[in-house]
């Protein structure tokens, strides 16, 4: 559904809209200036991180480079990097843990400032404790754009004024997280399941 509402697809049946507007009537290039995507598995560049970062904003400043990244909670790892910023990642990034990838995908995103922003599991591979600083940072930018979190983590749908539980293509139920709590023997077993796998 992330990859429908900015063309990576197109629907073979009905219509994705924003705004009232089929995503069909924009060009590829507006519809990707204002919806950022945040994949669960971030690909990058063999490039320095800095160009990284700036991917989609390639006449970005270096302090608009750090503002993103220490925003995605990735200046502490990068600037301990043998050249920081200027340090090369190998092929889609693979010199980098899963973790630290997400990150800069994240800082990317946040560098073009789009808005709307898709988060599809975009910290899945992040520790928690790193998550919660990104998440700060999260909040503070989500309130001025529409967010669509695509998740399992318990910290990450918490986010969410809205929620929205999937099965099978289908919505099923959707409500605040407390509302579906008490509604949704789905969610609480998806909740459930989430809190196993990360303990």
């Amino acid at each position: 559904m992330a990859r429908l509402l900015n063309r990576f697809y197109d629907v073979s049946n009905g219509s994705v809209a924003i705004d009232g507007h089929n995503v069909k009537d924009y060009t590829l290039l507006s519809l990707r200036e204002n919806v950022g995507v945040v994949l669960d598995e971030a690909f990058l560049f063999s490039v320095s991180i800095a160009d990284n970062i700036a991917y989609g904003r390639p006449d970005a400043t270096m302090a608009e480079i750090e503002a993103a990244a220490q925003a995605a909670n990735a200046h502490e790892f990068i600037i301990k990097l043998p050249d920081g910023y200027n340090t090369v990642v190998g092929e889609r990034g693979y010199t980098l843990s899963g973790g630290q990838r997400q990150r800069i995908a994240i800082a990317r995103t946040l560098l073009v400032n789009p808005p709307i922003l898709i988060l599809d599991d975009a910290t899945s591979a992040i520790d928690v404790h790193i998550e919660a600083g990104i998440y700060d940072a999260l909040r503070l930018l989500m309130s001025t754009r529409t967010t669509i979190v695509i998740a399992h983590r318990i910290s990450t749908i918490a986010l969410a004024q809205r929620v929205v539980v999937l099965d099978d293509g289908r919505v099923i139920a959707d409500g605040t997280h407390e509302e579906l709590l008490a509604t949704s023997p789905l969610y609480g077993d998806i909740l459930a399941q989430s809190v196993r796998s990360e303990q």
